[in-house]
């Protein structure tokens, strides 16, 4: 290829690498980084004219060409100043902007310009260069002048770099030096290429190569003279003991920690090896890389020590040297035995903690796995009652009593520790404990600080480990679990964890593996059960889920709902009947706008996701009116939080939702929730009739509950509507609203449908 190809490929290559160092500089945090991205920029320009000028044979680009170079120069010094004050910054006596040579870049550039109407700046002439037309500069007094402006800010730059060097401490004067040398190479090469009148100026390349080494001397160079004083000095002055080898493994050099640790003197290198084995005892100092830490001492007098050796290798095959380094462990060991024992070890009792406890347990079953073993959950009941009476002192002592009777007879088979407040964990072997020694000891175990004597109930429950595969913790709910058959005896000290239970969990675990399957299967289904007016006719309905298992059938609600209450899993099943709500009175919407469903809010569901939201998006995605699908709580929603929940259902009317209370008298606090809770209907359950001792005194309450809610403007609802005789007291006494068997019990949702709406639907 001929140079016209050559080097505007070469000019392409170095605009791409000076724009990639640009994008690095502006995105680097040091605050010499902007100054450096417009210095990369700044080169570019003048690079992209020559290139203009060499590639094309056209005389307008080439004119274009050198306009955009003069101007490029102008901008690459005004960002060269610009990067030079940063760089040099701290260097002199007071803070000077360069504003002088702004305004004279400026000009100059203005000036530059103005060529296109005076034509005083330079001309053309055509030359053959590698066979093709060139067109080389003919300067006029316009170029002169701009020349003699950029030589002069070059000279004010080499000025500054070289205060620079003289006035900085020699060890950082390499930092400018260099940048001073590359300033004047380019300054250089630029001067040969003017004067010498050349047709392609190559000095482009060292603007190119000045970019590069600029962006990497500003942001990745480092003294290394200045870093070789620095660690000489930081090692000297390092509390550790540092020794210096040379390749033959002499020692060369130690600083003060080292010759005071081996009682030696500088003087005295020689027998450093000697002094170290009579400290440490026998072993080979070598010179490859290895750790090791030694114990020098016993007991209290122990002082604790880690060996690092370090060779310096001249190349892959020659070491050049190698450094030990000793350090006294002694203060950090000490602090890490106190903290692991304390990690372990509960404060007050002077037990395992729960976590060392389950760690030390399943270590002890699987070396004993032919032992039967026991896990034994042991609380103390009412505990808060003695804190309450006694103060916490004498609980904790009551606490500290009872850990050492649970450790009295303890052997070596057996692991125990505090699980937290009043409760302890045992692991033990099953032939070990003596039931009748323990439930005749715990029959009168009493606490005592030489004052006052306390009688403490102590319930153990226990599981014999059958299935050493599990967790310990399961081990020990299990255990627990054994206490709800004795929660409220006081004679008897000792539950076993038996089928029954453990039919239960299974059972739990059973139905709550399986309900993703259900609701993506639509086992689990509502069941909507009519409301009506005073009328009979229908206007909504609750939605109640209910769950069709395809190898046990019908399931009671019973059997499932409490469960997935517990485990929090009921969130998963209301978000699920939430959604089929919203489907069936989206296949309403046409025909039977009028009508509601009403679906549950559980306290769970505000723990696992925002409930306004996920409700106001179903409405969203279903195209219903948000009062078609309503809202039913019970007071328990508001036990926790009630401030936040509150302004969730404050959230829920203000978007067109209609809140019900479910259960309404049910609960102690009911009055005085209703007094703040935005509440539209009253939900009264017949059942709050028919448990009591006098109907009358009932009756007198649910026909001033009714009243209530009407001068409050809130519709009542009775639910549990059984008889006609029940319709007719309740429409008396004013109720607006009634569900029940009496009108029909909860059916699946096409049913629902031909009940409500006939065959044709």
């Amino acid at each position: 290829m001929d140079q016209r190809t050559v080097f505007p490929i070469i000019f392409a290559a170095l605009i791409l690498a000076l724009i990639l160092c640009a994008v690095k500089a502006f995105r680097n945090r040091k605050p010499i980084g902007k100054q450096l991205g417009l210095i990369e920029l700044s080169c570019t320009i003048p690079i992209l004219g020559n290139l203009l000028i060499v590639a094309s044979s056209a005389r307008n680009v080439a004119v274009a060409g050198y306009y955009l170079y003069f101007l490029g120069m102008d901008f690459f010094i005004l960002s060269f100043v610009l990067f030079t004050d940063k760089y040099c910054q701290g260097i002199g006596n007071g803070d000077h902007k360069p504003t002088v040579m702004f305004i004279i870049l400026i000009a100059d550039s203005v000036q530059i310009l103005f060529d296109t109407v005076f034509d005083h700046g330079f001309t053309v002439e055509v030359i053959n260069v590698s066979e093709r037309e060139y067109y080389r500069l003919v300067p006029y007094s316009g170029v002169y002048l701009h020349r003699l402006i950029d030589y002069i800010i070059f000279a004010c730059i080499c000025s500054i770099l070289i205060l620079a060097s003289v006035k900085t401490p020699r060890l950082y004067r390499e930092k400018y030096l260099v940048i001073l040398f590359l300033t004047v190479a380019i300054a250089a090469l630029q001067t040969y290429f003017v004067f010498s009148r050349k047709p392609i100026d190559r000095s482009m390349i060292g603007y190119g190569i000045f970019g590069m080494l600029v962006f990497y001397l500003a942001l990745y160079y480092r003294p290394l003279r200045l870093l070789d004083r620095m660690l000489s000095n930081m090692i000297s002055d390092m509390p550790e003991a540092i020794f210096a080898y040379d390749p033959t493994g002499n020692c060369i050099w130690a600083n003060e920690p080292a010759l005071k640790l081996t009682h030696l003197k500088l003087t005295e290198l020689d027998h450093t090896k000697e002094a170290l084995v009579g400290i440490f005892g026998d072993r080979e100092f070598t010179q490859s890389a290895w750790t090791e830490s030694r114990v020098v001492g016993v007991g209290e007098l122990a002082r604790y020590y880690t060996m690092e050796n370090h060779p310096i290798n001249e190349d892959t095959k020659h070491l050049a040297a190698s450094f030990l380094i000793i350090r006294d462990t002694t203060d950090e060991q000490r602090r890490i035995q106190q903290e692991l024992y304390a990690s372990t070890h509960d404060s007050l009792t002077g037990l395992y903690t729960k976590q060392h406890l389950f760690s030390c347990a399943k270590r002890m079953l699987a070396k004993y796995k032919n032992v039967p073993y026991l896990a034994i959950f042991v609380d103390v009941k009412n505990f808060k009652i003695v804190n309450d009476i006694f103060t916490t002192a004498f609980g904790d002592l009551a606490l500290q009593q009872l850990a050492n009777w649970i450790k009295a007879d303890m052997n070596s088979h057996c692991v125990y520790g505090r699980l937290a407040g009043d409760t302890f964990g045992v692991f033990m072997p099953r032939d070990d404990f003596n039931a009748e020694g323990v439930e005749e000891h715990l029959g009168t175990f009493a606490v005592s600080d030489g004052k006052i004597e306390h009688h403490l109930l102590i319930h153990l429950g226990i599981y014999e480990i059958t299935e050493r595969d599990i967790d310990i913790s399961v081990m020990l709910d299990r255990a627990h679990l054994a206490l709800s058959s004795i929660s409220d005896i006081y004679k008897t000290h000792i539950a076993y964890y038996d089928n029954k239970l453990r039919d239960k969990i299974l059972w739990d675990q059973r139905i709550s593996s399986g309900l993703r399957e259900a609701i993506e299967t639509k086992q689990i289904r509502p069941y909507l059960q009519p409301i009506t007016d005073r009328r009979g006719r229908i206007v909504g309905a609750e939605a109640l889920a209910r769950w069709i298992h395809p190898e046990l059938g019908f399931m009671s609600p019973a059997s499932f709902i409490p469960v997935f209450e517990k485990n929090g899993m009921i969130a998963e099943v209301d978000r699920h009947m939430w959604r089929s709500a919203c489907e069936t009175l989206s296949s309403w919407s046409k025909e039977h706008k009028d009508l509601f469903i009403s679906v549950n809010i559980s306290p769970k569901d505000f723990y696992f996701f925002d409930v306004a939201s996920e409700i106001e998006s179903l409405v969203r995605e279903y195209s219903i009116e948000p009062s078609r699908l309503r809202i039913e709580i019970t007071e328990t929603v508001m036990i926790n939080d009630a401030e936040e929940r509150m302004s969730i259902l404050h959230k829920l009317r203000s978007k067109g939702f209609i809140v019900e209370m479910d259960d309404f008298g049910s609960g102690y606090s009911s009055l005085n929730l209703l007094k703040e809770m935005p509440v539209d209907v009253l939900k009264i359950d017949m059942k709050f009739l028919s448990r009591s001792s006098d109907p009358s005194k009932a009756e007198t309450i649910v026909r001033n509950i009714i009243r209530l809610s009407e001068e409050l403007k809130i519709v009542s609802l009775t639910e549990g509507v059984e008889t006609q005789n029940h319709f007719d007291k309740l429409s008396a006494m004013g109720c607006r609203l009634f569900q029940g068997y009496f009108f029909a019990k909860p059916m699946p949702v096409d049913e629902f449908e031909r009940f409500t709406f006939g065959e044709k639907n």
